[in-house]
């Protein structure tokens, strides 16, 4: 797995195997920090000393914690679409046990986006604070739509479904993403784990919307 953003607004990028694994740690000790203090605590400094590395190192890289806190949710991403993908590989044997008879389909697809960001939101580190990104710096009103997501989503999945993604998939997939956003961080809110019955809520919400495109 990589350690490394695809795409990332780094000031260099890491080149040695032994910068890589430095960039990693910073990133790590980056989403460990966000949990703990938050995004308005963390500092660059305290990035550096919970990662072992000189703060240099952390300048190296980002110019402050903003960027820093971006190439954490780049890296998100990356791995939340690792993950999809693995799930999508292995087949609609999800599909099969929830009894929607679309065993490999869109309907298994769309239960393993949604899965997998359940599952990050739970167990990754930073991850309920920046996620993919768009809410960076959190808790800002001028949030951005989620295009980075949509569009990697849309690219992902239309090649597992053999479907060639046009600009109406693009705009369906964006309002999908937008939704499931606003009511998985409900779902949270109302309980630590993820409240079952607004998670399935929204799962219904978004089989009924895509049904209309996919189905």
């Amino acid at each position: 797995m990589s350690t490394v953003p695809e795409e990332t607004s780094l000031r260099r990028a890491p080149v040695q195997r032994r910068s890589a694994e430095r960039l990693a740690r910073i990133l790590d000790a980056c989403a460990e920090l966000l949990d703990e203090v938050g995004y308005d605590g963390l500092s660059t400094r305290a990035v550096a000393q919970r990662a072992g590395v000189p703060i240099g190192s952390v300048y190296r890289f980002f110019g402050n914690k903003r960027q820093m806190a971006d190439a954490l949710a780049r890296r998100n991403l990356d791995r939340y679409a690792q993950r999809v993908t693995e799930r999508l590989t292995r087949g609609g044997d999800t599909a099969g046990a929830r009894g929607t008879g679309d065993a490999g389909g869109w309907q298994a697809a769309l239960d393993a986006v949604l899965d997998e960001y359940l599952a990050m939101m739970r167990t990754a580190p930073g991850f309920s604070l920046v996620d993919f990104g768009n809410q960076i710096p959190v808790g800002s009103r001028g949030a951005e739509p989620n295009h980075r997501v949509a569009d990697r989503l849309t690219d992902l999945l239309c090649g597992h479904l053999g479907r060639t993604p046009d600009e109406a998939l693009r705009r369906a997939f964006l309002v999908a993403v937008e939704t499931a956003d606003t009511l998985v961080r409900l779902a949270f809110r109302v309980a630590p784990e993820g409240d079952p019955r607004i998670i399935e809520e929204a799962r219904e919400l978004l089989r009924a919307y895509l049904g209309q495109i996919l189905g």
